[in-house]
């Protein structure tokens, strides 16, 4: 029997009837029509407090998109996730990044094996590497110490620790032999020459992070640090070639034989498994860079943070689920208000990162239009997602949200304490007095964007350049502070929010075919650049874009 898609069952469409009578309901309507809003549609878990108040909805609108997360079978589609069982249809497999930051004292028997020991195996290899180099005995071919780690990664091989590094920079560890991290992903090679012309290459060891090890954007790079340190190692310095790759490269990746051939010491390889999705992956090998800089204790603060939110996930009923309800807002937004753009706000310098990190987890993720079944979706799915530091984005497309024809769902982002430790009074006054501004700045923003001109004082008429609408949702989501294990439960619960999504509208959020499609045509494009054949086989466009680059290399000559 044929299953009917999402859009075609009761849940669906007697939540596009309630859109009708919604679409004309602004918010300060719902705040004026239900006292205690607030308190109704605020949530906490894992150290984090969500605020979904000022979404445009109701509880008759809540309530309808529990039941239509009910019909999309999710409470069952939870436990095949946290169980692991094949929720990765398309590569009949599981998605199991949660069972990395599984406590060492569980039990996960996936298909018949116990997946935790080897987990915990992995990252205690990694603590030992992580201790040599804290101790300054991870020494480079000449024999000093290594002091600077350069992370080679794209994708969630990069954004992940790079975004967990800088939001954690506040807990770099201290009293120990210092090591500097440094991230370089672009294929060009723009970020790795600014490098290479600053370190020196007897204290200077790569870290390659690829899950398939053939990511021709980090080999390309890696090639050229090989190049680098063998001819400042090896022909300057007369250091053995098999030397320097054994002390100045670690390898992280699914694919033990390819790091080998690579030329990766056994020793100096950190594994992880196909049942890890790149964009899921810095909960183990792949967060390296992040022990190395604030330590193996503080990296397993992380994961519990995380698993915090994945027990949270799994117990908590849909109705007091945050990762259920961020998506359901999510949900109720795309599909029914038509609001198809979605931005990151966070409202501390430390999660500067994190709006591009979710960039990649959600649109990587849910930019899918076919069904688990292969049919093509007749309805939106993930919204276009973008976002930066909220103060200074107020300087930026804040005009845009506030005054402009797109509707935008936003997400504010704020720890609620900061500074509080800092020893100086004097200064501690000044920071705290700056973190107090942040947030004022944070609340106002939501507050305009929520009731626009009433939250002005009547001043009397104003021209229409200075009117706002209002009438724009958002989240607020609040960490008690910002610590390991609340960023952990952070990211956890944008994981399992993206999942939410992708459960409902029936699609796979473990694949990224789009993103295999045009490696393997970026690569048929760099071999006819190269050996000047196979031009006939372009498109008009592509040929005359091909011809001006040969022509421009002729030139140069």
């Amino acid at each position: 029997m044929t299953r009917l898609s999402i859009d075609q069952q009761d849940a669906w469409r007697a939540l596009s009837a309630h859109a009708q009578q919604m679409r004309g309901t602004h918010l300060r309507e719902l705040f004026t029509a239900r006292p205690g809003r607030h308190s109704a549609f605020t949530h906490r878990a894992a150290g984090l407090t969500l605020d979904l108040s000022k979404q445009r909805w109701s509880d008759e609108t809540l309530e309808l998109l529990l039941d239509l997360a009910r019909e999309a079978q999710l409470p069952e589609a939870i436990r095949a996730l946290l169980d692991g069982e094949r929720v990765n249809r398309s590569e009949d497999r599981p998605a199991l990044h949660t069972a990395l930051r599984l406590p060492p004292e569980v039990s996960l028997r996936v298909e018949g094996i116990d997946l935790v020991p080897s987990v915990h195996a992995s990252l205690d290899r990694m603590a030992s590497m992580v201790e040599s180099f804290h101790a300054g005995q991870w020494r480079g071919a000449t024999g000093r110490a290594i002091g600077h780690v350069v992370n080679l990664g794209v994708g969630g091989s990069d954004l992940g620790p790079l975004m967990v590094t800088h939001a954690l920079s506040d807990y770099r560890l201290q009293g120990v032999h210092k090591i500097e991290v440094h991230f370089a992903s672009t294929m060009d090679g723009s970020q790795l020459a600014d490098y290479l012309a600053r370190l020196n290459p007897e204290t200077t060891l790569f870290v390659l992070s690829s899950k398939s090890f053939t990511t021709i954007d980090t080999l390309s790079n890696a090639r050229t640090a090989r190049d680098w340190l063998m001819a400042r190692l090896g022909i300057e310095e007369g250091v053995d070639d098999a030397l320097v790759m054994r002390q100045h490269f670690i390898g992280v990746s699914a694919s033990p034989e390819k790091m080998g051939e690579w030329g990766i010491a056994d020793a100096h390889q950190l594994e992880f498994w196909e049942w890890v999705g790149g964009r899921y992956s810095l909960w183990g090998c792949i967060g390296l860079p992040i022990a190395l800089v604030v330590g193996m204790a503080r990296f397993r603060e992380l994961l519990a943070g995380a698993h915090a939110m994945d027990r949270h996930f799994r117990e908590a009923p849909l109705a007091d689920n945050l990762p259920v309800l961020l998506a359901l807002a999510g949900i109720w937004n795309v599909n029914f208000l038509d609001i198809r753009a979605h931005s990151i706000l966070p409202y501390d310098g430390r999660l500067e990162y994190f709006a591009a990190y979710l960039e990649q987890l959600e649109m990587e993720s849910n930019g899918k239009s076919v069904t688990h079944d292969g049919d093509k979706v007749s309805y939106s799915t993930c919204p276009v997602l973008w976002g930066q530091l909220g103060p200074n984005a107020q300087h930026a497309f804040y005009q845009l949200l506030h005054q402009g024809t797109q509707a935008v769902e936003c997400d504010f982002i704020a720890p609620l304490v900061r500074y509080d430790d800092v020893t100086d009074e004097a200064t501690r006054h000044h920071l705290m007095g700056q973190h107090r501004l942040s947030l004022a700045n944070c609340f106002a923003q939501s507050r305009v964007l929520m009731l626009g001109d009433d939250a002005i004082a009547d001043d009397g008429p104003r021209p229409g350049h200075k009117r706002y609408r209002g009438n724009q949702p958002s989240s607020t989501l609040l960490l008690d502070r910002l610590t390991p294990a609340t960023l952990g439960a952070l990211i956890a619960l944008y994981e399992h929010k993206v999942f939410v999504q992708a459960t409902i509208w029936d699609i796979n959020p473990f694949d990224q075919w789009g993103v295999e499609l045009g490696k393997q045509i970026a690569g048929e494009t760099q071999h006819i650049l190269e050996h000047h054949e196979g031009l006939e086989a372009m498109d008009e466009s592509t040929r005359a874009l091909i011809e001006a680059v040969w022509a421009a290399e002729q030139a140069s000559r």
